[in-house]
């Protein structure tokens, strides 16, 4: 089995790891915005991290590749742009130009491929 293989074979391990993380982070940034004078913009970092861990908890459950393609999607955007939100927020400075929105492209575009996997399963049945 190639490498490419195997890590889509226990995809969902590595999601799941990925969305404890991206939980035990958003929790992190929620006490941070509550204790660090200047940083509300952490409580969207939170946001971001709790909601989309949920949601890749979620669509591990699910199977198929369009759901772990749009998990894989929310965890890509969703640390992406909560970690450059969070170094502009802490230390002025950006991951790279653009970072932040091409998370949330990502993001949305994530959501979209939430909503073409439930209208395939529909069609499936």
């Amino acid at each position: 089995m190639s490498k490419i293989k195997a890590i889509l074979a226990r995809s969902h391990v590595i999601l799941t790891a990925a969305a404890g993380l991206m939980g035990a982070c958003g929790v992190a940034a929620a006490a941070a915005a509550a204790h660090v004078g200047g940083a509300q913009k952490l409580f969207s970092v939170a946001l971001v991290l709790l909601a989309h861990a949920a949601a890749i908890l979620a669509l591990t459950a699910r199977p198929g590749r369009l759901a772990a393609g749009a998990a894989w999607a929310m965890a890509f955007g969703a640390s992406l742009f909560s970690f450059d939100v969070g170094l502009f927020t802490l230390r002025g400075a950006h991951l790279f130009p653009m970072a932040a929105p091409t998370g949330g492209i990502t993001l949305i575009l994530a959501w979209m491929t939430v909503v073409f996997a439930a209208a395939t399963d529909v069609r499936s049945k």
